[in-house]
């Protein structure tokens, strides 16, 4: 008695969630217009005979639904770390992640978390770069002026020799593209992302201290020696689990913990 029929001419079934869409449902958010972030969802047909990666399903909504959505790409191929995104609650890099419409019916887009957005996926970087400029990403060498008997800047002319061990150090380190997917899923950093310098920069850092050819070692240890910069890190290890390129900055972030006590 109290299920009642419901008119079939009342409903399209057009509307319905069907086994014969997936659905790409993307953050926008313009700084133009004066909204709140809000949503697009995006029913697209399954064709079993392609496999697609997030890029891609983007660059097709982009050209055939929506001109206006922003988000940045550049290699296509996890090289530049341009295209980092949080795809279905994961920092990953779109270019990389490719969705299985048989798994899921249902893919969500956000920016990265805890960033300033700039527009819909375009996230501002400019503390995560101005942190890198904080650590001299460069090689330091010097050479003894007998004159003075003191320490110059030394500007290398030919190619730096390296040995194949000090080369093998610098292995699960030197891969890191500067995506900000670590970075951004770090809750020490979304509280402290003016002082903490976050796992990217930081794997950046031990880099440059373990390169045979570098010559400040000690002044790049010391820049660590701070209450803030590297003892933030509470060992959580979301950095490693979303890291795109499968690195370990919760152990190099361990490591520099000794360091800096040195």
């Amino acid at each position: 008695m109290f299920l009642q029929k419901i008119e079939k001419f009342l409903f399209d079934e057009s509307y319905y969630i069907t086994s014969q869409f997936f659905y790409v449902r993307i953050y926008r958010w313009n700084p133009y217009l004066s909204l709140k972030p809000w949503f697009n969802i995006f029913p697209l047909k399954i064709n079993d005979a392609k496999q697609l990666m997030v890029l891609d399903l983007l660059f097709y909504i982009k050209n055939s639904y929506d001109s206006s959505i922003t988000f940045r790409r550049s290699c296509r191929e996890g090289i530049c770390g341009s295209c980092s995104m949080n795809i279905n609650g994961v920092n990953s890099l779109a270019c990389l992640n490719k969705f299985d419409s048989r798994n899921s019916q249902f893919l969500t887009i956000y920016p990265l978390p805890h960033m300033l957005i700039l527009k819909d996926l375009v996230c501002d970087l400019t503390n995560f770069y101005n942190q890198y400029r904080l650590i001299k990403p460069w090689l330091i060498q010097k050479k003894v002026d007998k004159s003075k008997k003191n320490l110059i800047n030394k500007v290398k002319t030919k190619e730096n020799f390296q040995s194949r061990v000090d080369r093998f150090t610098l292995d699960g380190i030197y891969e890191c593209i500067l995506c900000a997917c670590c970075s951004a899923s770090c809750p020490s950093y979304w509280w402290n992302y003016d002082k903490y310098l976050g796992p990217a920069i930081l794997l950046q850092t031990y880099k440059w201290i373990i390169d045979s050819r570098d010559h400040e070692q000690i002044n790049r240890i010391h820049f660590l020696n701070n209450s803030i910069r590297v003892t933030k890190c509470h060992g959580i290890s979301n950095c490693t689990k979303v890291c795109p390129k499968n690195l370990n900055p919760a152990q190099i972030i361990n490591f520099l913990k000794y360091f800096s006590q040195i």
